[in-house]
């Protein structure tokens, strides 16, 4: 009989190693095409380091058209984590939960790839089209409108800071004198805008120094989440703590659950307390209630080093009170400084403008630039929108704007354009990209030329050309140092010398809003979203199903209400309401919250999504479908419809039950730790003489609640998503958590990230029978993946519950684009093995491997896990417990150092500094 191999021809050693060679070829990064033009990497990271070690580029992600400084990491060519830059002025080498996952958005295959036309007017279907065919038609439309010097043409852009996009506009208004520039926010900022109009006579942007100041005061604000500087005012406050913080808001935030004195108030109410301040620190009466008197007294004690720092909710005249006590109290110049507007343009006309003009037919041509009013704005735009004859939109997604125009083109992304844009301080930033374009797309410079009929097209050639007008000679200099270092130095803008009128000048103003109704109806409160902001995110699967701070509540929103509004209205917690602002109504869920203000109904906005694609369409109630145009507060009236909602959550409770979880102390105190017990297990194997001893400490008295390392994990360790209704049963896969628990010793909250333990006597490891989990010498509590057959025993007997079970199969191995997002460096789990935190064990081999390879023992601070890089507050250390002037060996001495559940004795290489009480919970 013929051998069953005989049909396989012969193969000489010299053809092996050439097929062998072609398939690493083909398999590797080959396919990825690089930038056509030169990016210079981060000027930190040398260009040829040992082999397997990430590439950074210093960039940007650019939302609400301010930059946050990255440096987006590079593994063959393929961005797979985005990390803070420590030269940027707004991060500091922290980064939030959205630069985090701006890395899935890049990847992510809902993403607008071609041209697209309406295939007929008034109908919504659209045909696949090209950039010739678009440049053709609108070379058409440019040439009559050139005619009449731009007669007819409007051109919409979100909030932009980019000095290169407002030259761009600039020219073509100037080429087409007739033409307009509106813009569009979709989160509400005229209050603002109209108080420092009324305060400076004109408009400003304030510039907050959290640094300089011993007394903060928001006053319906989150400093700590909202705005382009929350990332460097949570860093600059952590890393003193000196400032007694004080919060008076209407529903909980991160500042407020880490102020030393909270309140809960309506709106109006707020409005009240501002009017009452500004009138004693003019010299009027004293304030009668409690907690004014002691907010006054902390102000005048503060002087110059008093801040304030008012929110969206609150009146113009609220805006324009608080800049006039930052003069009474000599702290204008100090902690706060007013610049020229750095994302609204003064000269641009708003988004009612627009529409006005559109439905009078004064619009023949209008331009949409990665704004979304068809979906965040009143329905009045999109019928105006039908009467314009040439409408265009460009954006990431075919959105709701998109659908509703004529042409739909493709924008890059951050990581695969150039640009620039202005940090929070008026810091200029450059944008390189880190990867040539996935699809067919280009960038808002690109399309600015396209549609000013401009010679130079090319991104990089425009970006060039820009500052090569501003730098002149030093431009090859200062174009290479600025993208080493992703900001360009000494560019932050100068403070303007601005006096605000006194606080006499709104005397009549105040006086009428401290007159705040006694029994108010309920309030609507409109604000964004934690996890999807103003909607932008909502296709972006890790914000999901990030748990949302306070509620812990994924692939939901719901109105949210306070205790006893919920129980006057009959409601709990899932129960549907019929909610009507004006003649507006929508069904949604309520969700009761601890510490809501009473009268107030918060409306998360960005959900409700109809074009977001196949990961947020569907998802959740559309906010702006009940919010006035422009309005961040309005009067809403809920009834019962008798329907039920469930929701998926990851905290069933907020309440310790009594046990010593996250602990709190005064200054001066000690924790008190239960003594060492005799132990069965045992003794865990030990490092080698000189051997690392890996141990991490979570500092409860810096952590906000941000969330931002559970997204760096996510991104880090290749964490699936698992869905909704995977959450629901318990089974969501992230390997750290963020618990937030309420104790009646503390005014708000306190966060307490839970990540594994990493225990000397694990209680996983004895109960595994293959041995799947076991521990090194280096004090590492390892999971060997192809060992695990997935008794589950390990997470039965781990008494944190850090250890996640891959029910299924959650990793998407079938979409081409997801597979480039991933780290090479950890393994793509597939289902039936358990799955927990390793302490970034692949950073820790890739720091070992670079000091072996340069000949030397590593150093303290080398090792950096993707928690510990991300955290703005820097609540998280990790090093070795054997090196001296580690911070986890400091923190070991520590009198606020314990261990979670120590009574266990598992003696866990995680520990916790407690939190520190500085004041009492009541006013």
């Amino acid at each position: 009989m013929e051998h069953p191999l005989a049909f396989v021809p012969a193969v000489d050693r010299r053809r092996a190693l050439a097929l062998m060679a072609a398939s690493l070829a083909l398999g590797g990064t080959g396919c990825i095409e690089a930038p056509r033009e030169r990016i210079l990497p981060w000027v930190q990271t040398p260009e040829a380091r040992a082999a397997g070690l990430p590439l950074f580029y210093a960039s940007a992600c650019v939302r609400d058209g301010h930059a946050l400084g990255v440096l987006v990491g590079t593994e063959g060519g393929r961005p797979i984590k985005i990390e803070g830059n420590p030269l940027h002025p707004s991060s500091l080498g922290a980064t939030d939960v959205f630069a985090q996952a701006s890395v899935l958005q890049l990847w992510d295959p809902d993403r607008s790839a071609t041209v697209l036309q309406r295939l007929r007017a008034g109908e919504t279907a659209a045909g696949s089209s090209t950039w010739a065919a678009f440049e053709a038609d609108w070379t058409r439309e440019a040439a009559r409108l050139q005619a009449r010097a731009g007669e007819g043409f409007a051109l919409l852009t979100g909030p932009l800071s980019s000095p290169s996009l407002r030259a761009q506009i600039q020219a073509l208004l100037r080429a087409w004198p007739h033409a307009r520039w509106y813009q569009h926010a979709a989160l509400p900022m005229e209050a603002a805008r109209a108080g420092a109009i009324a305060a400076f006579g004109r408009p400003l942007d304030p510039l907050y120094r959290f640094a300089e100041a011993r007394c903060i005061v928001a006053l319906g604000a989150d400093p700590f989440s909202e705005g382009p500087g929350a990332v460097r005012h949570a860093m600059d406050w952590s890393a003193r703590r000196e400032a007694q913080l004080f919060a008076v808001e209407a529903t909980p935030g991160l500042f407020g659950a880490r102020a030393d004195r909270r309140i809960a108030l309506a709106p109006a109410r707020i409005d009240a307390l501002v009017a009452h301040l500004a009138a004693a620190l003019a010299g009027g009466p004293a304030p009668a209630d409690a907690l004014e008197a002691a907010l006054l007294r902390a102000l005048q004690a503060a002087g110059p080093q008093a801040l304030l720092v008012p929110g969206a909710c609150l009146s113009p005249t609220s805006h324009a009170l608080v800049h006039a006590m930052h003069a009474q109290l000599q702290a204008a110049g100090r902690t706060v400084q007013m610049l020229e507007p750095l994302a609204i343009a003064p000269e641009a006309g708003s988004l009612s403008e627009l529409t006005d003009a559109m439905d009078a037919g004064a619009v023949e041509a209008l331009a949409v630039l990665d704004a979304n009013p068809a979906y965040d704005a009143p329905a009045k735009f999109s019928q105006a929108l039908a009467k314009v004859d040439f409408s265009v939109h460009a954006g990431l997604y075919r959105d709701e704007t998109a659908r509703a125009c004529g042409w739909h083109l493709p924008l890059a992304h951050d990581g695969e354009r150039w640009g620039d844009a202005l940090a929070h301080d008026g810091s200029a930033t450059l944008v390189q990209p880190a990867i040539a374009p996935l699809y067919d797309s280009r960038s808002a410079n690109e399309l600015l030329a396209l549609l000013a009929r401009d010679e130079i097209r090319d991104g990089h050639a425009l970006q060039q050309r820009h500052w090569r007008s501003r730098w002149g000679g030093e431009f090859e200099d200062r174009w290479r140092e600025s993208l080493q270092r992703g900001v360009v130095e000494g560019s932050a803008r100068s403070a303007v010398a601005a006096t605000s009128k006194p606080i006499a000048a709104f005397s009549a103003e105040a006086q009428a809003a401290a007159t705040a109704p006694a029994d108010a109806p309920l309030t609507a409160l409109f604000a964004a979203d934690p996890s999807t902001h103003d909607g932008r995110f909502a296709n972006n699967g890790w914000l999901q199903e990030l748990p949302r701070p306070f509620t812990k509540l994924t692939w939901d929103n719901a109105l949210l209400l306070s205790p006893r509004d919920a129980t006057a209205l009959g409601l709990a917690t899932g129960d549907v309401v019929r909610a009507t602002v004006a003649a507006a109504q929508v069904q949604a869920p309520v969700w009761v919250l601890a510490g809501q203000a009473e009268g107030v109904v918060t409306v998360p906005l960005g959900y409700g999504r109809r074009a977001a694609g196949r990961v947020g369409d569907g998802v959740g109630f559309d906010g702006y479908a009940l919010r006035p145009p422009g309005a961040a507060t309005a009067g809403i009236r809920l009834e019962r419809t008798g329907g039920h909602h469930e929701f998926a959550v990851t905290q069933h409770t907020i309440s310790q039950h009594g046990r010593e979880l996250a602990r709190s102390v005064r200054p001066g105190e000690s924790v008190h730790e239960p003594t060492t017990q005799p132990s069965l297990y045992p003794q865990p194997p030990r490092p080698p003489d000189g051997g690392p001893a890996w141990a991490m400490s979570i500092d409860l008295d810096a952590c906000i609640g941000c969330n931002a390392c559970t997204i760096a994990c996510q991104a880090e360790n290749n964490i699936p998503v698992v869905g909704k209704e995977q959450v629901a049963l318990g089974r969501e896969m992230h390997w750290i958590r963020v618990d937030r628990y309420e104790t009646p010793e503390l005014p708000g909250s306190i966060f307490q990230p839970v990540p594994c333990m990493h225990c000397e006597k694990a209680p996983c490891e004895l109960v595994c029978p293959v041995g799947a989990t076991v521990h090194d010498t280096e004090g590492l509590n390892v999971q060997v993946y192809n060992r695990c057959i997935g008794t589950r025993f390990c997470s039965q007997n781990c008494p944190y519950k850090v250890r996640r079970f891959n029910f299924l199969q959650f990793a998407d191995t079938a979409t081409e684009s997801l597979k480039g997002q991933r780290n090479p460096n950890v393994t793509v789990r597939q289902r039936g093995v358990m799955e927990k935190c390793s302490y970034c064990v692949q950073r820790i081999a890739r720091a070992r491997q670079h000091a072996q390879a340069e000949g030397r023992p590593l150093v303290q601070g080398e090792v950096i896990t993707a928690c510990q890089a991300v955290c703005p507050t820097r609540a998280i250390r990790f090093g070795d417990l054997h090196q001296a002037g580690s911070a986890v060996a400091a923190d070991r001495q520590s009198p606020r150092h314990y261990a979670l559940l120590g009574e266990l004795n598992t003696q866990p290489r995680t520990t916790y500094l407690a939190r520190v009480r500085r004041a009492e919970a009541g006013p």
